[in-house]
């Protein structure tokens, strides 16, 4: 992830505290708000790594014809994160 636990956990702090004050959004327990905000974002940024493990699985199963044909491995992984980002329709 590009970010750390505890920067993500300020950010959705200040994204919460941001909203409540624009008064797009009312929360009677904020600490929950805040938590969930929280968990939505490690979720979102994580998401990268998630696609980024599962090509390297995929690799890793491939790599014998990779080698036998001359592929390289730097070209292959960035088309099958392109593939995979859009099976899961995530920008990256």
């Amino acid at each position: 992830m590009i970010f750390s636990r505890d920067y993500i956990g300020y950010l959705a702090r200040r994204t919460v505290k941001h909203l409540i004050d624009a008064k797009m959004i009312a929360s009677t327990d904020l600490k929950v708000t805040e938590a969930r905000v929280n968990a939505a974002m490690i979720e979102e940024l994580s998401l990268e790594d998630r696609i980024n493990e599962e090509v390297r699985v995929i690799l890793d199963a491939y790599s014998e014809e990779m080698r036998k044909s001359g592929a390289q491995y730097a070209e292959m992984f960035k088309k099958v994160k392109t593939e995979l980002s859009k099976k899961y329709k995530a920008v990256l």
